[in-house]
């Protein structure tokens, strides 16, 4: 699998396709994450947003993915604690 481009989208493909075993090459004109990625909030959502419309197994598929991130990356994330308020 040849994956252009080193943002975290392309860097996101790259991982799942050598967890399954593939052949993986990723290339980027300038460095990793320079771009779109570089100027990001680089916040990992836990998918509370989807509370709102009651959809639970979306929260739940987001918090497992959020768990893979954080396995793969303990170097580069902090969990962080939030207060979400839930009355006007």
């Amino acid at each position: 699998v040849l994956i252009i481009g080193g943002g975290i989208t392309g860097c996101g493909i790259a991982l799942d396709a050598v967890t399954r075993g593939m052949s993986t090459a990723l290339v980027e004109m300038q460095d990793f994450s320079s771009g779109t990625s570089s100027r990001s909030t680089k916040l990992v959502h836990g998918g509370l947003r989807y509370l709102k419309q009651y959809e639970f197994s979306i929260v739940a598929e987001v918090g497992k993915e959020r768990e893979i991130v954080y396995e793969n990356g303990p170097h580069v994330t902090t969990p962080e604690w939030m207060l979400l308020p839930i009355h006007k």
